[in-house]
């Protein structure tokens, strides 16, 4: 797998510029309109601030993810997650830089897609005709794009998903052409080449160093790159963003070169204008609004179905609760989350109606997406340990990135006020179901109660032989949690032996252990008693879906073709007909006992975790099991016992 998609062709770089790079690729759309908002137009400012682009780009984007973090592929698979489960077993503590990261993200994916078309549609003011067009107007076309977006995403991208590639080819086509023929407009535009304006325009630059929470939106898409490694291969990304970075450059320097030749000495109006439509010819303004829409939906899908992603790996390693999850069609990798493009379609509207033009959307962008390159560089650093790099380059690299990185954040922070505080919000909101998830399973996982297997075997025989004990099911399957295969968990024992005697001629003890290769499909079987006692052990990776029926049943297949176990029905009209006896799966479903004294903190995670899993998926369908054939038992869990108090009996004699 990841040798075909590691192979460079120029089918696979147009691709490339239609998955990866829909963020980084519509930054033009508002960066320099959120540098120059109610400033004067000079040199100072414009060299400074394209010097500042193009030095955040080479350093943020280039040497740290195309460089450095594409290198730490989770066999050829990427992104915050991936990287996490590369390094997860270092340091314990690696799980929070991980979960703030995936919130991050995914409070990205709600605030990307209104702001690329929003900026895209504001276009349409540089029509003579629609020049005075209302801002209501502006915002009901957004929403009607995002309402269509949404929809469709429950069919799925495969065949629109062809034309993405060369729609961004001409994209960043459109943008080296725009920028190269203003370049002219001022040839000392070339100055900011030298990182020397940058320096200037940070120290010296009246307020110049908040400058940096406008100057970080060119490289919010970085993250991007290195999500989308298993689609498209290093080697495929590295070639491609040459292309891209180029386009990129040309064009800033093109909208910094007409902005001093036309307007140095005055104040450009961000709210009747955006110098990337305004340097346009009139006669192109058209398409070039079409091409910036057509641009602006599919980096919002790229966000989107990165989302979908995200969601599906952390549900895997046990950091969100379990949703539905579907597949509307044949291509590799791609999914739909129902219950989290509701989210997303809510979360975009609602930004959309509350900030209701770019201009203020882009106070509330980048606050979040720089926690999440802060969380990678402390995960990076750990692959780069475990990897055994020269310590005096990680702590090299973790000086320059945290410097770099909190220094963003820090002037970030003056966005807060302006609408920073909503993407925190939600991204504080997503965080603490991350959280409250993860906890909540250390919490039960400390008081879940193990014995050993072979205490057990003698009673379980028994019963099975007692036919005064009405059988229960020819195969009873438990799912267990046991990672030690000579161990269980009390409550099987409780529920085999006590609950209700379950008596079966063969019982089997599924155990589903989620791997840190991301496309590990492999199983074992242990027969603790040859044809009455079998453990099944399936090691899957944390991109594979759990489908226990199916996954179960070929193990089962494969054991009948081997003569390692006889599934025939013990019923004995049956099994002179051979018919295959009847498979009963018991799924131990936990409920929160009143008998419990928790600790504050713990009472308010372990109440919040109930409450997310009465939303989320049932543990049956969490397994991908068949309704039909699995019976829940529910249990109290107890974690901490209420203490021995005094009860007086009174009336006796």
């Amino acid at each position: 797998m990841s040798k075909q998609i590691n192979r460079v062709t120029s089918a696979s770089l147009v691709i490339a510029l239609g998955i990866i790079y829909g963020d980084i690729g519509t930054s033009p759309l508002y960066v320099l309109n959120a540098i120059i908002n109610g400033r004067i137009i000079g040199d100072k400012l414009i060299l400074g601030s394209l010097s500042c682009i193009i030095w955040t780009l080479t350093l943020q984007t280039t040497i740290k993810y195309v460089w450095l973090t594409l290198k730490a592929d989770n066999r050829g698979e990427g992104g915050i997650f991936s990287l996490y489960a590369l390094v997860r077993r270092q340091r314990k503590w690696l799980v929070l830089p991980a979960m703030i990261g995936g919130a991050a993200l995914l409070a990205d994916g709600m605030i990307t897609p209104p702001i690329s078309v929003t900026s895209a549609i504001e276009g349409l003011r540089l029509m003579p005709s629609l020049r005075n067009i209302e801002e209501s107007r502006i915002v009901y076309i957004v929403l009607g794009i995002m309402v269509i977006l949404f929809f469709l995403q429950q069919f799925g991208t495969e065949s629109i998903g062809k034309l993405f590639g060369p729609i961004m080819f001409l994209w960043f086509g459109m943008l080296a052409v725009l920028g190269s023929t203003h370049l002219v407009d001022d040839l000392q535009i070339f100055r900011a080449l030298s990182p020397h304006y940058a320096i200037e325009l940070l120290t010296t630059y009246p307020k110049g160093f908040w400058i940096l929470g406008a100057i970080f939106l060119c490289t919010t898409g970085a993250e991007a790159l290195y999500s989308d490694l298993g689609h498209i291969g290093r080697g495929n990304i590295r070639i491609s963003w040459i292309y891209v970075k180029t386009c990129l450059i040309l064009n800033y320097l093109g909208q910094g070169a007409w902005l001093l030749s036309k307007y140095r000495g005055h104040n450009f109006n961000t709210a009747t204008g955006n110098p990337f439509f305004s340097m346009m010819p009139v006669w192109f303004v058209v398409p070039g609004i079409i091409i910036a829409t057509a641009a602006a939906i599919i980096a919002s899908q790229a966000l989107i179905s990165g989302s979908f992603t995200l969601i599906s790996e952390s549900m895997r390693l046990n950091l969100w609760p379990k949703l539905r999850i579907s597949y509307p069609t044949e291509e590799k990798g791609q999914l739909y989350i129902p219950a989290i493009n509701f989210m997303l379609f809510f979360g975009c509207c609602g930004i959309v109606l509350y900030f209701r033009s770019s201009e203020h959307m882009v106070a509330a962008y980048g606050l979040a997406i720089t926690l999440c390159m802060l969380a990678t560089s402390i995960l990076f650093a750990n692959f780069l340990i475990a990897r055994r790099a020269n310590s005096a380059l990680i702590y090299l690299y973790l000086a320059v990135y945290l410097t770099i990185e909190l220094s963003f954040l820090t002037a970030n922070l003056e966005k807060f006020p302006h609408g920073g505080f909503v993407t925190l919000i939600v991204g504080g909101g997503l965080f603490v179901v991350m959280y409250v998830w993860y906890r909540a399973r250390k919490i039960k996982n400390r008081y879940v109660e193990f014995v050993r297997m072979e205490h057990y075997i003698p009673q379980i025989q028994e019963l099975s032989n007692d036919r005064t004990v009405g059988k229960y099911a020819t195969h009873l399957v438990y799912m267990t949690s046991a990672n030690n295969p000579k161990e269980i968990e009390h409550k099987i024992i409780y529920s085999i032996l006590n609950k209700k005697p379950k008596r079966a001629d063969i019982y089997w003890f599924v155990h589903v252990d989620t791997v840190d290769d991301p496309y590990t499909a492999e199983y074992s079987v242990d027969h603790i008693i040859p044809n009455d006692i079998i453990r099944v052990e399936f090691r899957l990776g944390f991109r594979i879906e759990p489908k226990i029926n199916l996954m179960f049943r070929k193990v089962v297949e494969d054991l009948v073709n081997n003569r390692e176990v006889n599934i025939t029905s013990r019923y004995e009209s049956l099994e002179r007909n051979n018919v295959v006896g009847d498979f009963q799966f018991i799924v131990m479903e936990k409920y929160l006992s009143q008998d419990n004294e928790l600790p504050f903190l713990e009472r308010i995670v372990m109440k919040l975790y109930f409450w997310l899993k009465e939303l989320s998926l049932s543990e049956e369908r969490g397994f991908g099991l068949d309704p039909s054939n699995v019976t829940v038992e529910k249990f109290p869990l107890i974690v901490s016992p209420v203490p021995d108090f005094n009860l007086k009996r009174t009336g006796q004699d």
